[in-house]
């Protein structure tokens, strides 16, 4: 970080005015970061900082599929999953884009069969209902574009997600529908998720209830998986395997076989449009100069508020109801990839990483957490996102919306300094940060640029803070401590040293018993 030592927190209280220099505009998606405590010479300096840590150089490597995952010795490939065929991207000299459009074929034909109601079940009746069953990237991503592209949906095909091994997530999404006319799409890169897997044989067992013949499997399984091996021994169909390569990582991965669900809610072109949005961030991400470059501006002021302003949360406010899932696909997004405090030489880091992330969609917000927002203690820069074009005409209402989003962000950053004589607590600061990111509509498109924006934004905050953001070694010990404590659980164990966890455990198995 000394690339910039000079800068200090004292120049966090000065906006720029807001001109050109501040506004970056792109196939219908808007960025505005005026709002920001920033001047020119800042942002000059952040992105010296930028080129010092060669990050036009990382982003290349990326693109060109060399393993920069190094504690895995992986490529990250997910932008080749949005690029056109007749592009060429190699791994240890292998073009992988013939097998990723053949896998966009194979997704096409199934899905178009589901959703024109050619694929029936077992007893010869059409698909109404699809349970996605999976968990992180295998939930997240596909549900939360569900909901976005929901204008778009098959009304005759329901589309449900269950993630949590709680039954009561399975019972729910299970209860009330037909297993004749049910598809479970079992979403799992390894196959052996516990969470995922539980859930599963749930389903598994749910539907040989009802069909009793392990055949009929076939009509109603679908896996989309990297290990083969284990989805067959499960009873799918090796047609029903739609595979993905371990360079797609897991909250990365909506873009590839696990966006299937995408395709049957939406149908395949509109998956296609949303592929090709993300193709055009991609493209914007890679050629752009880095001074006009989003990705990039939004990692750099994300940087700023970290290390150099000090402040440890972050909030994403989208204005439209149809993002109610954004905030928390971002928070996987951005936490897990940069949540780490080893850097890539395998040393402590010495500065802060990823922020705290939180959100919901605007007004609701308003009602809930802004107050802090406005007058809290701790200062948190905010993304507001909306969208200009209605697809509802309902009176006034959604331009109701769009005057709540910009009176908020004008607030935050003007304030009210002067309250009521004897009233200090009506005094608002102000000089809150924030940016403003503005879709002309929201459609398959939009959606997927406004998805890769974030993904290169954290991308280059990894480089920037030096860290690998494409592994999760953290979430690894929890996963290990599981299965010995599940053991505990099922075997009471007279060896326990932890007094804590021993009380817990005798305590579970009393009310148990």
């Amino acid at each position: 970080m000394d690339v910039i030592e000079t800068l200090t927190p004292n120049a966090c209280f000065i906006y720029p005015k807001s001109d050109e220099n501040f506004i970056i505009e792109l196939e219908g998606l808007f960025l505005d970061y005026s709002k920001n405590k920033i001047t020119s010479e800042t942002m000059q300096r952040l992105l010296a900082l930028a080129r010092a840590r060669d990050l036009e150089s990382a982003r290349d490597h990326m693109f060109a599929g060399h393993k920069i995952n190094s504690t895995e010795n992986r490529a990250v490939l997910h932008t080749a999953l949005r690029a056109p065929k007749n592009n060429s991207v190699s791994i240890d000299g292998e073009n992988i884009m013939p097998f990723i459009h053949e896998g966009l074929d194979h997704m096409k034909e199934f899905s178009d069969k589901v959703r024109n109601g050619t694929w029936k079940g077992y007893s010869g009746k059409g698909i109404t209902h699809v349970v996605n069953i999976g968990i992180g990237g295998s939930d997240l991503g596909p549900k939360m574009v569900c909901e976005a592209l929901q204008d778009s949906a098959d009304t005759n095909i329901s589309v449900r997600f269950v993630s949590n091994v709680d039954p009561a997530d399975i019972h729910s999404a299970l209860s009330d529908i037909d297993p004749q006319t049910t598809l479970s799409v079992i979403a799992s890169k390894t196959f052996t998720t516990q969470e995922t897997m539980a859930n599963a044989h749930a389903a598994r067992a749910w539907f040989l209830d009802h069909a009793s013949d392990e055949k009929q499997l076939e009509k109603h399984f679908i896996a989309l998986s990297t290990n083969t091996e284990a989805v067959k021994k499960f009873g799918i169909a090796a047609d029903n395997i739609f595979p993905f390569k371990e360079w797609v990582g897991g909250r990365f991965s909506v873009w590839s076989s696990i966006g299937l669900s995408i395709c049957l809610s939406s149908g395949f072109n509109s998956f296609r449009r949303f592929l090709d949005g993300a193709y055009a961030m991609d493209e914007h991400f890679r050629t752009a100069p880095l001074e006009k470059n989003m990705p990039v501006i939004l990692a750099l002021l994300g940087v700023w508020h970290r290390n150099f302003c000090d402040h440890e949360s972050y909030a994403v406010l989208p204005y439209y109801q149809r993002l109610e899932s954004f905030a928390r696909w971002l928070q996987q997004l951005d936490m897990e990839s940069n949540g780490k405090s080893i850097d890539q030489n395998g040393h402590k880091t010495n500065y802060h990483t990823a922020p705290i992330i939180f959100g919901e969609p605007g007004t609701n917000g308003q009602h809930a957490f802004y107050q802090l927002l406005h007058q809290g203690t701790s200062i948190v820069p905010c993304d507001f996102i909306g969208v200009i074009h209605d697809e509802y005409n309902i009176g006034e209402q959604h331009h109701i919306l769009l005057a709540n989003l910009l009176a908020q962000s004008k607030a935050m950053m003007e304030g009210k300094p002067q309250p009521e004589e004897g009233k200090p607590y009506k005094n608002f600061d102000g000089d809150r940060p924030s940016n403003m990111i503005l879709l002309d509509k929201l459609d398959a498109h939009s959606l997927g640029m406004l998805m890769a924006l974030y993904e290169h934004k954290i991308f280059a905050q990894g480089i920037l803070w030096n860290i690998n953001s494409f592994d999760q070694w953290g979430v690894e010990l929890g996963k290990i401590l599981t299965k010995d404590i599940l053991t505990d659980i099922n075997t009471p164990q007279n060896d326990v040293q932890d007094a804590s966890y021993r009380t817990l455990l005798r305590h579970i198995h009393k009310k148990l018993a």
